[in-house]
């Protein structure tokens, strides 16, 4: 039987996310092994519910996957699953990865993501932001990561694709599904020059739940998320949480201080987001050169832990990732985020009662790995 089989099985049980099939794969090494599972060594596992053992032995799901992976067929869709070479490596170290992407078009080994999101109801600065950010983008080998939503998302893809550039769109419903209808046009360039991506099967309608969490793949999936235009309540600001409880760097467009669209990215930069005035501001924060290699390092020496970031605000996210490489004091800590030095040392007493920083002698900050 096909190992692709069990891989979709695994992906469309329902209650078993990407949480619980990442902690299956870890106990049985591989979805065939789940697959053949008895009850009784399903029910010793602690984090499985009984409906959850009741769903992994049920026949009529298996064989639901059977016909699942027919219509996966049907539709063209490719099936990458977290242990093929493909899968984006830097989502691979996210604390909840999908364990299957499906795909429309193609990823390339060697890609630097970086995303770039935004309003849905863009004002005509917002969306020329979004073309101008992401077609410069192109020009440095840089593919730009969005959600094809209206407004921000779609002129990103479209800035990146009249450029010549790759882009990689991620959706919240399955690929054999246009949402919203009038990107119809526009998915398929993109799967021309790069790919449509979703961790949902096909059929899977674009219900409003599914959103937030198609948010994490984006970020999770890039080395930076860029906020172009978001008012208080904008999804984007879902994937800045995101990106900052992932370890990513997190850039906002200023906006019109009196514009409620840009009242979320301007609250970014005031919390310690990076601002953007030009690609350069980019540039000079991401290092877009890392090789297959290095990338282990990456997450070992350049990154925090995700839980050192979940709980914090974004003040104390951008204090503490001054402390990822080394020990520093107030002063320093001051200088390169721009906060007073009153603001730093309270956020630091912060740090040290979260148990997140301890203070050595000569009022010197470390992290508490």
């Amino acid at each position: 039987m096909d190992d692709k089989l069990y891989w979709v099985w695994l992906s469309s049980i329902p209650g078993i996310g990407a949480v619980k099939s990442k902690k299956l794969l870890e106990h049985f090494q591989s979805p065939y092994n789940i697959w053949r599972a008895e009850e009784k060594q399903l029910i010793e596992l602690d984090f499985l519910t009984n409906r959850d053992v009741h769903n992994l032995v049920s026949n009529k799901i298996k064989e639901d996957a059977k016909k699942h992976l027919e219509n996966i067929f049907k539709n063209d869709i490719k099936i990458l699953t977290i242990n093929d070479q493909l899968y984006p490596p830097y989502l691979k170290h996210i604390y909840d990865p999908p364990v299957v992407l499906y795909v429309k078009g193609s990823l390339k080994k060697d890609e630097k993501y970086l995303a770039v999101v935004g309003s849905r109801r863009a004002t005509s600065y917002g969306l020329s932001m979004a073309q101008t950010i992401s077609r410069e983008l192109t020009e440095y080998g840089i593919t730009v990561v969005s959600g094809m939503a209206r407004g921000v998302d779609s002129y990103a893809h479209k800035g990146v694709i009249g450029a010549g550039g790759r882009t990689i769109a991620v959706l919240g419903c399955g690929l054999d599904i246009v949402y919203p209808y009038e990107n119809k046009n526009l998915m398929h360039s993109i799967i021309e020059n790069g790919a449509c991506i979703s961790e949902y099967l096909p059929g899977t309608a674009p219900l409003a739940g599914n959103f937030p969490a198609r948010n994490r793949i984006i970020s999770g999936m890039s080395l930076g998320v860029i906020v172009i235009e978001a008012g208080e309540r904008s999804g984007s600001l879902i994937t800045a949480d995101f990106a900052l409880e992932q370890g990513r760097e997190v850039f906002a467009l200023p906006g019109n201080v009196c514009s409620l669209k840009s009242a979320g990215t301007n609250r970014l930069i005031k919390e310690g987001a990076k601002i953007i005035t030009s690609i350069e501001d980019i540039l000079e924060e991401i290092n877009i050169n890392f090789s297959d290699e290095n990338i282990e390092e990456f997450f070992e020496k350049n990154i925090l832990d995700e839980k050192f970031f979940r709980g914090l605000n974004q003040e104390e996210r951008t204090v503490a990732s001054c402390l990822k490489n080394e020990p520093s004091n107030i002063d320093l800590i001051s200088k390169k985020t721009g906060f007073s030095v009153q603001l730093v040392s309270s956020i630091l007493i912060m740090l040290e009662l979260k148990g997140i920083v301890e203070q050595l002698p000569g009022k010197i900050y470390k992290l508490k790995y």
